[in-house]
């Protein structure tokens, strides 16, 4: 059985709507789930998520990893739901976007450390933008089961959710602030490449959400 299932829905917008479902318990240990979308000339998708992701442990300590390819001529808005990586899973998320001159994206990834009541297992997220060519955004993060490390203010100051909004074009990417701005537990980053980045630390994700739409 396929682990992710894509539902067209009918929008009044122009933008084409589908679902990201998950029709299997996945990721688990030892899951390689790979998911590539490709967006022509002058389409508009949004691609939106309807539960949260458990990264799960499998047998005999073995990783999962969960790959999406992006390329994009038009417009793309990527909005899973959180991934939350639970307790003895080791988990590598990895998020590859190529835009044409003139493309739009919006992506956003809420990462969960653990389900309530229990420690997280490990997870290494990365993100590699180019726009036209140009690299835009290039990061790796590695949190979880090492709890010291993720208490520290250079990390995650203990916090259980990291959440980041990328934007490139369009009005979100185009209304970049003169400088970066932070408040508390969030930041907005100017992307020297154009575009910016939102990142938020919260102590649960409907926190994270709602900090990520007021910044």
């Amino acid at each position: 059985m396929a682990p992710l299932t894509l539902v067209p829905r009918r929008g009044r917008g122009p933008s084409a709507q589908v679902h990201l479902v998950n029709s299997a318990s996945a990721p688990l240990g030892g899951d390689e789930l790979v998911l590539e979308v490709v967006v022509g000339p002058g389409a508009d998708l949004r691609l939106s998520g309807v539960a949260a992701t458990l990264a799960l442990p499998g047998p005999g300590g073995a990783a999962s990893t969960s790959t999406v390819r992006l390329e994009i001529a038009g417009a793309l808005s990527y909005l899973p739901e959180p991934t939350v990586v639970t307790a003895r899973a080791r988990h590598t998320a990895e998020l590859t976007a190529q835009l044409d001159a003139g493309a739009c994206l919006r992506t956003r990834e809420v990462l969960v450390l653990g389900r309530t009541g229990e420690g997280p297992g490990r997870l290494t997220t990365s993100q590699r933008v180019t726009a036209a060519g140009e690299p835009v955004l290039d990061q790796t993060l590695e949190i979880g089961d090492h709890p010291f490390f993720d208490a520290s203010a250079a990390v995650l100051a203990g916090r259980r959710v990291l959440a980041t909004e990328l934007a490139i074009g369009g009005a979100a990417g185009s209304a970049e602030p003169a400088g970066p701005a932070s408040g508390d537990w969030w930041a907005i980053t100017p992307l020297a490449a154009g575009g910016r980045l939102t990142t938020v630390l919260a102590s649960d994700a409907v926190t994270a959400r709602e900090l990520l739409e007021g910044a």
